[in-house]
């Protein structure tokens, strides 16, 4: 016969797991959040403070140890290209009440002398371009397709996301805090996947493809709500996918679409951001 004290022991036993998935579980629920205009649920583990402080620490850093562009015409291009796309993103969450989402952003936009065809944008509105992109964008409206791409990934919270997803997935949940103290080295791996700066081939594919989807739509309509036509979007990627010359990796184990795919799902978007677009 079990005493009072087994079988007080035995409960705890098995109620602690119970307790803590019941814990997992409403954190999951109380982080979820949605996608500015495609309403997607995502998962957004990591307060808002928390990765703009380290966005700007990580930016700061990457621009001291890289060399910014001496060239003031592209220089000036990009940071108009960047303050129209600013502008309009401002402007759409002020006319949906969600101003205060955008509370803390201290946009930057920087040109990198770098032979590499990139770009990307960390939260707060910390935008890089490469000089290697700019024989591929051509003119402003070419710029403005990749601003805004760039910028939707951090308006809709994606490094965020994916952080958290990776939080989990190989830190078992650390707090982000904790895991820069404990494991800095990991977490800077991390961070630097999450926004685009490095590659990862692994469980964070089918969430990058679809992260990489999404900001094409949404920068479309910032594209367009800040003036550039939309339209010119089809043409870029065209040029990309020939400046590829036809090696770029399968899509099955790209973290982007195929040019095809993209292409296509550009078409199809394009009545919506005609909608935000007046010459």
């Amino acid at each position: 016969m079990l005493n009072h004290n087994t079988v007080k022991m035995k409960t705890k036993t098995i109620l602690k797991p119970v307790i803590l998935v019941a814990i997992f579980m409403l954190t999951m629920l109380i982080s979820c959040s949605r996608v500015p205009i495609t309403g997607r649920q995502q998962l957004n583990l990591l307060p808002s403070s928390q990765m703009l402080s380290m966005s700007f620490q990580q930016y700061d850093d990457f621009l001291e140890t890289n060399k910014i562009s001496n060239d003031a015409t592209q220089t000036a291009m990009v940071k108009r290209v960047g303050s129209k796309i600013q502008r309009a993103v401002e402007d759409y969450f002020a006319s949906k009440g969600m101003a205060q989402e955008l509370k803390g952003y201290s946009w930057e936009f920087n040109l990198i002398d770098n032979k590499e065809a990139n770009a990307w944008c960390m939260p707060g509105g910390k935008v890089v371009f490469y000089t290697g992109i700019l024989p591929i964008t051509k003119d402003e409206t070419g710029m403005a397709v990749v601003m805004g791409h760039e910028v939707a990934h951090a308006i809709a919270e994606h490094g965020n996301e994916r952080m958290s997803q990776g939080m989990l997935t190989q830190l078992g949940g650390m707090a982000l805090a904790v895991a820069i103290q404990e494991k800095p080295e990991q977490t800077q791996a991390l961070w630097m996947t999450a926004f685009g700066v490095g590659s990862q081939v692994g469980v964070m594919l089918p969430f990058s493809r679809l992260h990489e989807s999404e900001a094409d739509r949404l920068g479309l309509i910032f594209m367009a709500m800040a003036g550039y036509n939309p339209q010119q979007a089809v043409s870029f990627w065209q040029r990309m996918a020939e400046m590829k010359g036809g090696q770029a990796p399968p899509e099955f184990i790209s973290t982007h679409p195929s040019d095809a795919t993209r292409i296509e799902q550009i078409k199809k978007w394009l009545p919506e951001a005609m909608t935000y677009y007046s010459k």
